[in-house]
């Protein structure tokens, strides 16, 4: 996570009134595109895009696409209340979890680097980073979470924990959602660092330290060359990088963006201003929604007093090796049960 912690977080909202912390992105009238010495714009640098901003329009607001400033407000100080009412230090005394209770990430709750402004794109503060269809929700074909590679080997009959191929790439540390195209927003270590030649963009990310290489002005390779973030080709239309991604491997399917093998991405990369990129991106896959779908977001340059920082995680670590060995054990005692 960025070294701007939620105590640091905390302690700004002492000092300071409890204005909206809302991102913006009007673009200076006398601001100049700062550009590379092959006369692109430049994107290099480390960007965040963490906000409240949920993904997906909570159902009740229908079609409201975005808050009054006043809402925002009560928005961005409810959570940063909420946070600062967190316990920073564990217990070591405590007692532990009651048998059978499900462990989660409890203990680096506290040190998550959640956002807390409300997104605010062309004076809107969005009640949803999805903005198109207009309910501000992913268009779902019947069933399509379950559609993707996952559902379809548990339809055939295979446990979820039958073996590590079932588990989903992310948890098995082959690939992070956050880097992979789209730039999903995570709910930490939410980060990226942009690097350019003449032909090439480079974005590696914070999760899982993954790096990802988008050619320029390139063909897309043969369909059967599969490849976990698929084949990015970018080109520049105007000031604008526009990057479209296919061919990708169907087990990259997660949460975040639940997909198939007909997953394609479209990318668009704006710089508005010396702190900030306009992010959008287009999500078509027809075996999962009824219809592509739409997202825009804010990249937030990183502060001077943060950074990117080595993540460590590799296939085979002991949450893996736990999870099988538990799923086996809950076979042979019902086994034993059985007999």
């Amino acid at each position: 996570m960025t070294s701007f912690s939620r105590t640091g977080r905390v302690l700004l909202c002492s000092l300071l009134p409890c204005f909206a912390f809302a991102q913006n992105s009007p673009v200076p009238a006398d601001w100049v595109m700062p550009r590379t010495e092959y006369g692109h714009p430049d994107l290099q640098g480390m960007w965040g895009n963490q906000t409240q901003t949920p993904m997906e329009r909570p159902s009740d607001l229908g079609e409201q696409r975005s808050y009054s400033r006043e809402e925002a407000l009560r928005l961005e100080n409810a959570l940063i209340e909420r946070e600062s009412s967190r316990d920073t230090v564990l217990d070591p005394d405590r007692e532990a979890p009651p048998a059978g209770a499900r462990i989660g990430q409890e203990a680096e709750a506290d040190y998550s680097d959640v956002g807390m402004g409300i997104t605010r794109i062309n004076g809107e503060y969005r009640t949803s980073l999805v903005i198109d269809p207009p309910n501000g929700r992913f268009p779902f074909v019947e069933g399509g979470r379950q559609k993707d590679i996952y559902g379809q080997w548990r339809a055939q009959g295979f446990g979820e924990f039958d073996g590590p191929e079932i588990r989903n790439a992310g948890e098995r540390c082959l690939s992070a959602i956050g880097t992979m195209p789209p730039m999903v927003l995570l709910p930490y270590n939410s980060n990226a660092q942009i690097v350019q030649t003449k032909d090439y963009v480079m974005i590696l990310g914070e999760m899982v330290h993954d790096a990802r290489i988008i050619r320029l002005h390139g063909e897309h390779q043969d369909a059967h060359m599969r490849q976990w973030f698929g084949d990015s080709i970018g080109h520049w239309e105007g000031d604008t990088l526009v990057v479209h991604t296919t061919n990708f491997r169907p087990e990259i399917s997660n949460f975040r963006v639940v997909s198939s093998e007909l997953l394609e991405v479209d990318e668009r990369f704006t710089r508005v201003n010396d702190t900030e990129i306009f992010y959008t991106y287009t999500v078509t896959d027809p075996n999962i929604y009824t219809r592509p779908y739409t997202v825009e977001m804010l990249l937030h340059h990183l502060k001077p007093d943060e950074t990117l920082y080595e993540f460590a995680c590799h296939e085979g670590n002991y949450s893996m090796d736990l999870i099988l060995r538990g799923a086996r054990q809950e076979e042979r005692d019902a086994r034993q049960a059985a007999e």
